[in-house]
């Protein structure tokens, strides 16, 4: 028996050109999008020191987060989900 894998999740989305500029052009599923984002924020040490769960946000990423300069990371996956379609 197959196990049913959570299919909305593993859909490939469409990518707006903000976050194109960050994690590459789609269309690619959330999973691989919201990973893509963690390559690209510890490979800029963008992660707050002091509070991990706080990412500072570089030009690009302002841009996806909607202009806001520092935002938690459950506040990113919902402004992520804005630029998926």
């Amino acid at each position: 028996m197959a196990t049913k894998t959570n299919s909305a999740f593993m859909k490939p989305m469409n990518i707006s050109d903000d976050l194109a500029a960050v994690v590459g052009k789609g269309p690619m599923p959330r999973s691989e999008v919201v990973k893509k984002l963690w390559v690209y924020i510890k490979g800029k040490n963008l992660q707050d020191e002091k509070n991990k769960r706080n990412i500072n946000a570089d030009e690009a990423l302002k841009k996806v987060f909607g202009g806001k300069a520092v935002v938690n990371m459950f506040e990113m996956t919902k402004l992520v989900s804005k630029h998926l379609s």
